[in-house]
């Protein structure tokens, strides 16, 4: 009988507890009056826009002339070295002319020698011809002095050919200047042996003028179809940080270029360097401006961003006390709310490193969420929620984005979410 009793008591104890425990739960949610989640909000704005493609290129001269060498020597003479002023039919290098002019003097001899035979032949063959007018030598004998005849005409004419080419060759010993410029590189020295096989040694390079050179900017295929011919580009070089060049589109060469299997095609970029502060080889940042627009309204590229968080869908009442005591599992959305607003408590910086790094193409229209205040189904005090309003979208910038149809200036855009800080829990906590 006491072993009853004492069941009957335990289980009675039982039912108080948990029945305590959900009076209590149900009061404490009732009486729950946490914060709600701060939304950051910017303003919609009137101001201009311009979208640009950004790339990467290197400065050239618009005429850069290889200087070489058609023939193998040594090297005699240099008139010219670095960032020497050239103009054009200059003398700028000298080749030892020694084995060429005796290859002169060696053709000469031989194209006497093979007039003089001519000389001979041309007797011989006049005689022969009189003969055999008188019958007194047989007819093939006058035909063969006059084969011989135009076999000696024939090797003058070799000769002559063999003096050009030996005079040819001599004139080469001299390197002239093909245009008017300045030398950015010379490749030999005094005493060093050039040698001309398949290709000719390149002795130097002539910049043919460097008050206007050009940028060969390496454009990805996504961007090229934006870029057109005669668009404005502003450009810097780490040479002169503080500084901003600028420039125009010239070309867009169709010829692709694959590297790392990623394709860009070279833009040039026309350069007026009239104070020669860029030099050749430098590497330039160039922005193409691909469109403009002039007192537009605009958002902030993190409002295409923000998306509210989805309600939870575990709303049983134990799953909420778990919650409460931290033994339950965050939802996704929340957790993923939480993220954002982790991002955007305590910073300004809302962009991201990909948006910064270049424009992407927005879509004709868009959702995006605006500020505005509603009273709970309950009653109580209005308080901010998010409301989807669909917009139309223009050009960007990589910071904010042009609003053709949807807004209107001064409306309350959001841009991030800031979620309330959740109390700690304090002690020990006992789990049976």
């Amino acid at each position: 009988m006491a072993k009853d009793r004492e069941f009957r008591w335990s289980k009675w104890i039982s039912l108080l507890v948990v029945l305590g425990a959900v009076v209590g739960g149900v009061m404490y949610f009732k009486n729950d009056h946490s914060e709600p989640p701060e939304y950051l909000t910017a303003p919609v704005t009137r101001g201009d826009l311009t979208q640009a493609v950004t790339a990467s290129g290197q400065l050239n001269p618009v005429l850069n002339v290889q200087v070489g060498s058609q023939i193998s020597g040594n090297i005699a003479k240099l008139f010219a070295d670095y960032n020497s002023l050239v103009k054009s039919n200059q003398v700028v290098a000298q080749l030892d002319p020694a084995i060429f002019q005796a290859a002169v003097h060696q053709a000469e001899g031989e194209l006497a020698n093979a007039r003089a035979g001519l000389e001979l032949k041309q007797v011989e063959t006049k005689r022969s011809e009189s003969l055999s007018q008188n019958r007194l030598i047989a007819q093939s004998e006058h035909d063969k002095a006059v084969a011989d005849l135009h076999q000696a005409e024939a090797q003058v004419r070799i000769r002559e050919a063999a003096l050009e080419r030996s005079q040819v060759d001599l004139a080469h010993c001299t390197i002239y200047a093909p245009v008017d410029g300045m030398v950015i590189s010379r490749n030999v020295d005094v005493g060093q042996t050039v040698a001309a096989s398949m290709n000719a040694p390149v002795l130097f390079q002539i910049a043919n003028d460097l008050a206007k050179m050009q940028i060969d900017a390496s454009v990805s295929e996504a961007d090229v179809g934006t870029v057109v011919e005669g668009q404005s580009v502003t450009f810097s070089v780490d040479a002169y940080p503080d500084r901003t060049f600028v420039g125009r589109v010239v070309q867009i060469r169709n010829s692709p270029i694959t590297l790392q299997n990623v394709i860009t095609y070279d833009t040039v970029i026309g350069v007026t360097n009239s104070d020669f502060k860029l030099k050749p080889g430098m590497t330039a940042t160039v922005s193409i401006s691909t469109a403009q627009r002039t007192n537009v309204l605009k958002i902030p590229n993190a409002t295409l961003r923000f998306k509210p968080a989805e309600p939870s869908t575990n709303l049983t009442l134990v799953a909420r006390l778990l919650a409460r005591v931290h033994l339950g599992k965050q939802p996704k959305a929340a957790a993923s709310s939480a993220m954002q607003g982790a991002r955007a408590g305590g910073t300004n910086k809302v962009e991201s490193t990909e948006n910064a790094a270049r424009p992407r193409s927005t879509p004709a229209s868009r959702s995006i969420y605006v500020l505005t205040t509603k009273t709970p189904p309950g009653g109580g005090d209005p308080v901010p929620v998010p409301e989807a309003v669909r917009v139309k979208l223009g050009i960007t910038d990589s910071s904010y984005t042009e609003i053709l149809d949807g807004l209107k200036e001064g409306d309350s855009v959001i841009t991030a979410v800031k979620q309330p800080a959740v109390p700690a829990a304090t002690g020990p906590r006992r789990i049976f």
